[in-house]
């Protein structure tokens, strides 16, 4: 079960909504484009820079895509009339003085009479606004803008006071929150704020009062002040994710499980005696390891994290078989059919006869292993059901379909999550809930996880790592492949393709999204563009291309196979199976076979428009090729040109196979806020000011200070503060990235 929540009692006058300090229309627009409700949720919503007055922003600097504050001077400003609808185009360009190319950029107001009033060649002021590109040129549509004096008409020292940059939208710029925010410092009851920090811990790190910090990150003199209060939010927000984290582990630990030791001459000791390989010296150490844990009576919580292809799946079936010889079943959750499908037929087969006890043919003393998924027949999911409630399947496969209200188990001991980034903290409760009594639990995924990532959002689990590859992994080679400077290079994509295939071997074409049957996407940019010309990408999809290498002259006369989510689950198992027993060459796919796909004959990998994947998946994807022995090739094509910004990540996967140093990479390319994102927390980021890279040393000494606070006072009892952030910071839905898996 999962610990109790703590009762909540946050200070009212951070609870009080907005409405209340800003009236009702600044508090809707709040609430509408900045999902901020109440006092609390302004006063923490933190400045992501500061701008300082004197100096005008460099241009060059400036994101594309992104809501953007600068301070730049007007160069040039000019009006005409609209020759397609009413009104007036009032065009303005802006500089930073610096001159380079790069020093300036273009902005356009439809109708702007206020812009052609208040600017002015050599006007200084500040611009918010989202930029875009326009004909290979920064620019602006519609900006908002607030006028600067220069520094010599101001007071000396608000010329020195840094300018608070929000993160802002079309309809909230950043001074509309400074000034907002300002309303609510200066109507604040400071007397009812509470400090979440324990004065011990506050003292024993140097950290400012909360009323200060708050100050002073919104409101700094000089900009040394607000990354001093940004220090401490830094601290609180580590301390307050620790000790929730320590909370759970302990209460955890306090749980009673059914102990799960293992016995001699039992089904493990038996399949260990028939695998015709060594296990590595790593599968060892975390089999030694889980195997302890699972003789406990309190449940295992782990994350076993590896390479792909390290072999996390024969560690985790080896644990299962731990729990079948003590009586109990395991249930191994995958988060796609043809994952489970592929966990099914391959660990019965590694098992062979064990699996298949009391059947003909099969080991006396062995068990079953059965499979559910939501594509089964009547028939079939009806003996899948009766085998796992009866008792008679000791290990159980499936998808979302084993949390269905009609699936029970006769004694839940061992669950087994793959690829845990693919199911919330719900799913895995349901399939808990299952059980008689807490089981235990074993979390996998093949992205490894940096330390600091670790220990921030799986701080609940203790971690195991396979880093060691396992005999007769063969190499893997990736190029980047650019269609933007070498259009031609998509022929040698197919030929290089047919060479493979009419070596025996065969191939993987993975696109980023299916298509429909009229899908006239295609994967290279469209022919006769002209140079510079604004134009839409094509992106491409599973039915587009495999229409394509149909007609592809290098590809005639191979065997073309289609995969993808769509496919009805006896198309995608049969398609699968001809692919897996060579009858199929060349297969076009989507992301369907990222995980868990073992196929020794497949040594070329070819993925279109790679700059849509993520660094992980695209690590994932290439660890189809290369499991025979044979060594692999992965091609990342792209049509984007060199140096953008996601180009980069391209380059990165090609320089290194390391999936450790790829996740330090990757994690290092990420904007800020996406550690923790929405994707995971059902929401906006819970991290708003803590970084899991820069901050590992402030994570660390939360994680000791944590540690300590949960040994003395298990419910925070004492604690009321930190009890109320932890609960006010850490809403349900965001509380769920802590259980991830």
């Amino acid at each position: 079960m999962p610990p109790t929540r703590m009762d909540s009692r946050v200070p009212p006058d951070l609870e009080l909504p907005l409405e209340r300090r800003l009236g009702k229309p600044t508090a809707s627009k709040f609430e509408k484009h900045l999902h901020l409700e109440t006092v609390g949720d302004l006063l923490q919503y933190f400045p992501r820079k500061y701008l300082k007055r004197g100096e005008l922003t460099p241009i060059a600097e400036v994101p594309v895509g992104e809501e953007v504050t600068l301070i730049a001077r007007v160069q040039s400003i000019s009006s005409r009339r609209m020759r397609q609808r009413k009104g007036m185009l009032v065009e303005v360009t802006i500089t930073d003085d610096s001159g380079t190319g790069f020093g300036s950029m273009s902005l356009t107001f439809f109708n702007g009479y206020t812009a052609e009033k208040q600017l002015s060649v050599g006007t200084r002021a500040m611009f918010s606004g989202k930029s875009d590109l326009y004909r290979s040129r920064l620019t602006l549509t519609n900006p908002d803008f607030v006028l600067l004096a220069e520094d010599d008409d101001q007071d000396p020292s608000l010329a020195l006071q840094p300018i608070p940059v929000y993160p802002a939208t079309a309809k909230v710029p950043s001074w509309t929150i400074a000034r907002s925010i300002g309303l609510i410092l200066d109507s604040m009851d400071w007397d009812s704020l509470q400090d979440p920090v324990p004065d011990n811990v506050a003292g024993r790190h140097k950290l400012m009062p909360l009323r200060r910090a708050y100050e002073l990150i919104h409101r700094p003199t000089e900009v040394e002040e607000a990354y001093r209060a940004q220090h401490r939010f830094r601290f609180q927000e580590a301390l307050v994710l620790q000790t929730a984290l320590a909370r759970r582990r302990a209460l955890a630990s306090q749980q009673e499980a059914t102990a799960r030791p293992p016995r001699a001459q039992g089904l493990l000791d038996r399949f260990d005696a028939s695998l015709p390989f060594t296990l590595t010296d790593g599968q060892d150490d975390v089999g030694r390891v889980l195997s302890a844990e699972l003789a406990q009576p309190h449940p295992m919580n782990r994350l076993l994290q590896g390479e792909v292809g390290s072999g996390k799946t024969l560690v985790a079936l080896r644990a299962m078989l731990q729990v079948v010889d003590a009586g109990g079943q395991a249930a191994l959750l995958a988060p796609t059919e043809v994952l489970a499908v592929q966990h099914y037929h391959s660990i019965r087969k590694t098992l062979g006869p064990l699996a298949e006890g009391g059947m003909l043919g099969g080991d006396a003393d062995g068990t079953r292993v059965v499979l559910l998924t939501g594509s089964m027949t009547t028939a079939q999911r009806k003996s899948a059901l009766l085998e796992a409630a009866s008792g008679d399947a000791g290990i159980i496969i499936g998808t979302h379909a084993l949390l269905s209200e009609n699936v029970s188990f006769y004694d839940l001991g061992l669950i087994v999550v793959d690829e845990q980034h693919r199911f919330g903290v719900e799913q895995r409760d349901l399939l808990r809930a299952k059980a008689a009594r807490p089981p235990h639990l074993l979390v996998m995924t093949a992205t490894p996880i940096p330390r600091t990532i670790a220990m921030t959002v799986f701080g609940d689990l203790e971690t195991s790592t396979l880093s060691e590859l396992p005999a007769g992994r063969a190499p893997i080679s990736t190029h980047v492949v650019g269609l933007a400077e070498h259009p031609g290079w998509v022929n040698r994509i197919w030929e290089r393709a047919r060479e493979e295939i009419d070596a025996g071997r065969q191939v993987y074409l993975v696109c980023p999204k299916i298509g429909e049957a009229n899908d006239d996407d295609m994967p290279l940019p469209a022919d006769g563009a002209a140079e510079g010309e604004d134009k839409q990408r094509n992106i491409a999809s599973v039915t587009a291309i495999h229409a394509l290498v149909s007609e592809v002259p290098a590809l005639q006369g191979t065997r073309i196979g289609v995969l993808h989510g769509k496919l009805d689950g006896t198309e995608k198992t049969d398609t699968m199976a001809a692919f897996t027993a060579g009858e199929i060459d060349l297969l076009v796919s989507t992301t369907v076979i990222e995980v868990g796909v073992d196929v020794h004959n497949a040594t070329v990998m070819v993925i279109l428009d790679a700059d849509r994947f993520g660094m992980s998946q695209l690590h994932q994807l290439r660890g189809r090729v290369g499991r025979g022995g044979l060594p692999g090739t992965c091609l990342l094509v792209t049509q984007l040109e060199p140096g953008h910004p996601s180009r980069e990540r391209l380059d990165a996967v090609a320089s290194t196979t390391d999936g450790f140093e790829l996740s330090q990479k990757d994690l290092e390319l990420r904007r800020e806020g996406d550690i923790l994102g929405a994707s995971q927390s059902g929401g906006k980021s819970t991290l708003r000011l803590l970084r899991v890279i820069k901050d590992e040393s402030i994570i660390d000494k939360a994680r000791i200070e944590a540690r300590d606070i949960i040994d003395a006072d298990l419910n925070l009892t004492g604690q009321p503060a930190l009890r109320d952030a932890i609960m006010a910071y850490l809403d349900p839905e965001k509380e769920a990235f802590l259980e991830r898996g």
